[in-house]
């Protein structure tokens, strides 16, 4: 029987659900109206090189494994290893901030006397929802994130919508006269367009299952293309949504996104609760897609590095779905752990948790650093390799699209280190040693493997 293959509309589908994220769009909005302006320059100087960069590495190679796989075939296995690993590494830590924030939005829309240990419940519980469903294999993950594409879809341009109706019965929050729309070149401009790129980045995900992907030749360029538009535009009507409802020195980047359609659901008057109960439940829901599509991406991409397979834990295979079951549980373990600390040590554990999680921050962006060398290094090294789809402009083309895409992720790396509040021993030390510490886990893995080959225990 043949495989059924992932489908152009399923790519779109799933690669709209991985990148868009409907509870971190809202925080660049802090800047104003301003900000879809730098939404729109951060999609054309970053989205656009990045989107087809990924087109054309995704149309040449298309077996498993995605940046893993391109970071290895231009650098070796020792660079790709790290990369894999960076990559697994940043969704384990990042599911207990993403859950935190569902099990928050529930209690304020469903479920306001919700206790500490009850939140704490649904959040473990929500992570391992994720596992679960990863387990059982791509197929129910791709299947699972084609329906929750559709409602982010819904979901940002009912945020239009209702601006637009907002606007024209109530008024706006902020200014939106043309020269609101202006930037001002200052620290804040820069720190909220690392954010913005924070929302692009995920493109390459659909490319962790080349192999599922039914012409991936033809479809991984359109894919990119389709979903391009479709995330910059909705992003953007999203952002003009919550500025028509919240003043900008008002919105609270960690819970913006709940008031503001709080806000903007008034225009149904007395039918105002049952719309918004709507949308946050639609809303949640996305919350769950991110998960599925992040943590089929980085299993399977730290699944195709070598390690895995000499390896107990990493390596398993479910007897009945062949997925490395092993692996989801690991994420699932250290996704609770950090619950835990979270919940159980109350408000002194908050600066400590979200500082781990702008160390995730920090892991995720760094296998990008590889991503943009990598596509340059592979079209000269690799010239007989059929590209079916090539970055336009030839080599400058290439060239010119690898350096915007590179220093737009070293600028968001560096700027993590700055906070405006001086040095921070916790902070600072947990970027620092706690990237250190991944990183040398990562290179003893790679040296056991060639090493120890077949006969490595873990």
């Amino acid at each position: 029987m043949e495989e059924k293959k992932v489908s152009l509309f399923k790519m779109v589908s799933f690669t709209v659900c991985g990148i868009v994220v409907l509870d971190t769009f809202v925080t660049p909005a802090v800047m104003g109206v301003s900000s879809i302006t730098v939404w729109l320059l951060t999609a054309v100087l970053f989205f656009v090189p990045y989107g087809l960069i990924n087109a054309e590495l995704g149309a040449a190679y298309p077996e498993d494994g995605g940046i893993y796989l391109w970071v290895k075939r231009a650098f070796g296995e020792f660079q790709a290893t790290l990369v894999a690993w960076y990559y697994w590494v940043n969704v384990a830590f990042w599911m207990p901030a993403v859950f935190i924030a569902f099990t928050t939005w529930f209690s304020l829309a469903f479920a306001p006397n919700l206790g500490t240990w009850p939140s704490a419940a649904i959040t473990t519980a929500m992570c391992w929802v994720i596992v679960y469903i990863g387990i059982r294999g791509a197929d129910l993950s791709v299947t699972m994130t084609n329906i929750a594409a559709v409602i982010k879809v819904a979901v940002l341009i009912v945020f239009g919508v209702l601006g637009v109706i907002y606007a024209s019965t109530k008024g706006v929050a902020n200014d939106f006269s043309l020269s609101s729309f202006a930037i001002s070149f200052n620290y804040d401009t820069v720190a909220y367009s690392s954010a913005i790129v924070y929302n692009l980045l995920g493109f390459e995900l659909i490319s962790s299952i080349a192999s599922q992907i039914k012409e991936p030749g033809k479809n991984i360029p359109k894919m990119t293309i389709l979903a391009g538009i479709l995330i910059a535009g909705l992003y953007i009507v999203g952002t003009f949504g919550v500025l028509v409802a919240i003043p900008a020195d008002k919105l609270n980047p960690l819970d913006g996104f709940f008031y503001a359609i709080k806000e903007l659901c008034s225009v149904f008057g007395s039918g105002q609760e049952v719309a918004f109960s709507i949308v946050i439940a639609a809303t949640l829901l996305t919350l769950v897609s991110n998960m599925i599509s992040w943590t089929l991406g980085g299993v399977e991409v730290l699944d195709e590095a070598e390690f895995t397979k000499y390896t107990k834990i990493l390596g398993h295979r479910h007897p009945k779905y062949d997925t490395p079951d092993y692996s989801y549980v690991l994420m699932g373990v250290i996704s609770t752990v950090l619950i835990v600390l979270n919940f159980s040590l109350g408000e002194s554990a908050n600066d400590a948790f979200w500082t781990i999680l702008s160390f995730s921050f920090l892991v995720f962006f760094l296998p990008y650093l590889w991503l943009f060398p990598a596509a340059v290094k592979l079209r000269i090294s690799d010239p007989d390799t059929p590209r079916p789809y090539k970055v336009p402009g030839g080599r400058l083309g290439l060239y010119i699209a690898a350096f915007m895409g590179f220093a737009f992720i070293a600028m968001c790396c560096l700027l993590l280190f700055f906070t405006g509040k001086g040095f921070d021993p916790l902070y600072h030390g947990t970027l620092v040693i706690g990237t250190g510490l991944t990183t040398l886990f990562g290179i003893h893995l790679y040296r056991l493997t060639k090493k120890q080959g077949n006969k490595i225990q873990s």
